[in-house]
């Protein structure tokens, strides 16, 4: 093989995925109902490969595969989390969008670390929470705890999301892009209503607003 070759991101030249291509691929990964920021990440890690290799994903063989994926980890020094998406990506493209198989692509192995999550207590959620200095921050952080929400989804929830009457809170697209059912805890609904006084005035339930 040649001496690996140095990327150069602003030297791209789209001939080298052409744009067929790139929409089959990007057409496959919506029929498997891959979120957006999925379906960008999987298009560039092939884009990637068809720049640093100057040829077109489907003139592509073994040898070739190897070549660029020992150039991401050797000269590159990609991390872990970044060769495993190239790696999903051009994996995906060849065994469904070309149907073509590569031993390299099952050779590669990433080493995954397996620390765990550090967990604050439930003295310390208090804590944090009685530190707040307005109401309106109060009822966020103890609605996205209590919720276990992420806190993009705080910050979207609608008042029409909570159902005080079955004690549900509908999640829209969350992670995945997908719904789901969450318990609603007397807590959180006596919190909400207090911050809402007699009717709330807002579609979203803590207004964004930051102090």
């Amino acid at each position: 093989m040649s001496k690996s070759k140095r990327f150069n991101p602003s030297k791209s030249n789209p001939s080298f995925f052409p744009e067929s291509l790139r929409k089959r691929l990007s057409d496959d990964l919506q029929l498997q109902g891959m979120a957006d920021r999925t379906v960008k990440a999987y298009v560039r890690a092939v884009r990637q490969l068809a720049e640093f290799l100057k040829r077109s994903p489907e003139e592509v063989c073994d040898d070739h595969i190897r070549e660029y994926f020992l150039h991401l980890k050797n000269d590159r020094r990609f991390a872990n989390g970044s060769l495993r998406v190239s790696l999903a990506g051009i994996r995906f493209f060849y065994r469904n969008t070309c149907r073509r198989e590569f031993p390299s692509l099952d050779l590669l192995r990433l080493q995954s670390i397996n620390a765990l999550p550090e967990v604050i207590t439930i003295k310390q959620v208090h804590q944090i929470v009685d530190a707040t200095t307005t109401l309106r921050m109060r009822t966020y952080f103890w609605t996205v705890y209590s919720l276990g929400l992420r806190l993009n989804e705080g910050l979207h929830l609608q008042v029409g999301d909570i159902d005080a009457a079955r004690g549900l809170v509908h999640i829209h697209r969350g992670k995945g892009a997908k719904d789901r059912y969450i318990t609603l805890p007397t807590s959180t609904l006596l919190m909400l209503r207090e911050y809402w006084g007699d009717s709330p005035q807002q579609a979203v339930v803590v207004s964004s607003r930051w102090p």
